[in-house]
């Protein structure tokens, strides 16, 4: 059984030192976390070795009775820390860590005090070792620290999806099973410390794959936040760039595309005598009117302060007809610190301008918009030049 149980450990050592390598070749860890994964795997490797080191001197007599205690002291002291250190390598720090900590750290003075007390280990003339008269207290210290461990497990747990949590509880009771299956049968059954490194194996394999998820959500929460206009929720000029390349790559656009223009009346103002809170209520409420209007049947850009660009599919009596709509919704529009909206739009046809890009007719739409607040300003007698 001892050369089979030294055969089993090599591999489990050689396991924990390719899960060293796979942690140092992985970028997305930071070095701290890295230095939990290493601590992890070496109380695990030093308190296997402690107790195989314990099971091939027992019954040995050149070995000195004080030196089996400090071996079986290393043995039952590592041994709680290498399952209470899984914990720390999902990162989760609670009151129940602390207790975890505590726990563990009574345990190795009590382990401590045991190797001259004989409290944990008691050994007999042909040098074998059996339990003391205390070894109670560290089963009880022990069964804390697996019960900690679990409620830790169910807590991170909490942090996932239900189908995320089924491979995480699967761990846990790997864990527990190696464990308890040596605890109760002993003798032969050494199942404890393979079943740690493989459990550390699939920690490290979960911690992986939740760093990636991470990272395509924060990927995603970017792509979001520079795809969309921060103050008024339409798209930003970003995502407008990228629109424009994507139609040029293809080369080709809807036969009925047609690109609208709208512009602000007299943000300036609002912004010179009221306020630029006024300002960024007036643009926000423009947008707000486009996507009910015209926005609703495309995609809404703000490309400039107060200028905003929708792509859609429209003939010329659609258009119209949304250009009305839009001047209505506008007019009606009210709010807190400036209480008008006036919006001049203009638009451009793909079928009445054959051959033309999307940017030659955004540039087009410009031109007509440009018509119309020219028509409003000369309305209400204002000399733009003069503003």
């Amino acid at each position: 059984m001892s050369d089979y149980y030294t055969s089993i450990l090599i591999l489990s050592w050689l396991s924990l030192l390719t899960l060293c390598i796979l942690v140092w070749e992985n970028n997305r860890i930071n070095r701290k976390d890295k230095k939990i994964f290493y601590l992890t795997y070496f109380l695990i490797a030093v308190s296997s070795f402690a107790e195989w080191t314990g099971l091939k001197l027992c019954g040995n007599d050149d070995v000195p009775v004080w030196f089996l205690r400090v071996i079986k002291m290393f043995d039952y002291m590592l041994t709680p820390m290498a399952g209470g250190a899984i914990i720390g390598q999902i990162k989760i720090r609670n009151r129940w860590h602390k207790f975890l900590v505590g726990t563990m750290c009574f345990n190795a003075f009590f382990q401590i005090i045991s190797v001259f007390t004989g409290w944990m280990v008691k050994v007999d003339d042909s040098h074998n070792y059996s339990h003391g008269p205390l070894y109670l207290v560290y089963v009880i210290m022990y069964l804390i620290i697996i019960a900690i461990v679990i409620i830790e497990f169910i807590i991170y747990g909490m942090k996932f999806s239900k189908h995320n949590r089924i491979s995480l509880y699967s761990i846990l009771v790997l864990m527990i099973t190696g464990i308890g299956i040596q605890e109760v049968l002993g003798g032969e059954h050494r199942t404890a410390y393979i079943t740690l490194t493989i459990c550390a194996a699939m920690i490290f394999i979960h911690y992986a794959e939740y760093t990636q998820l991470m990272s395509d959500e924060r990927l995603k929460e970017q792509q979001i936040a520079i795809t969309t206009d921060a103050l008024t929720g339409v798209k930003s000029r970003y995502a407008y760039s990228q629109t424009m390349k994507n139609y040029m790559a293809k080369g080709e656009m809807p036969e009925d595309f047609a690109v609208f223009l709208i512009d602000i009346n007299g943000l300036k103002a609002v912004n010179d005598k009221m306020s630029h809170e006024a300002g960024d209520e007036l643009i926000c409420g423009a947008a707000n009117c486009i996507l009910e209007t015209v926005g609703s049947y495309g995609e809404t850009f703000r490309i400039g302060g107060d200028e905003f660009v929708v792509f859609t599919s429209m003939v010329r009596g659609e258009a119209e007809r949304a250009i009305k709509e839009l001047y209505a919704v506008a007019s009606e529009w009210t709010g807190k610190k400036a209480k008008t909206l006036s919006v001049s739009a203009g638009f451009a046809l793909l079928s009445e301008h054959e051959g033309l890009s999307p940017e030659e007719l955004t540039k087009e739409a410009d031109l007509e918009m440009y018509v119309e607040k020219t028509n409003y300003y000369r309305e209400i007698g204002v000399d733009r030049r003069k503003m």
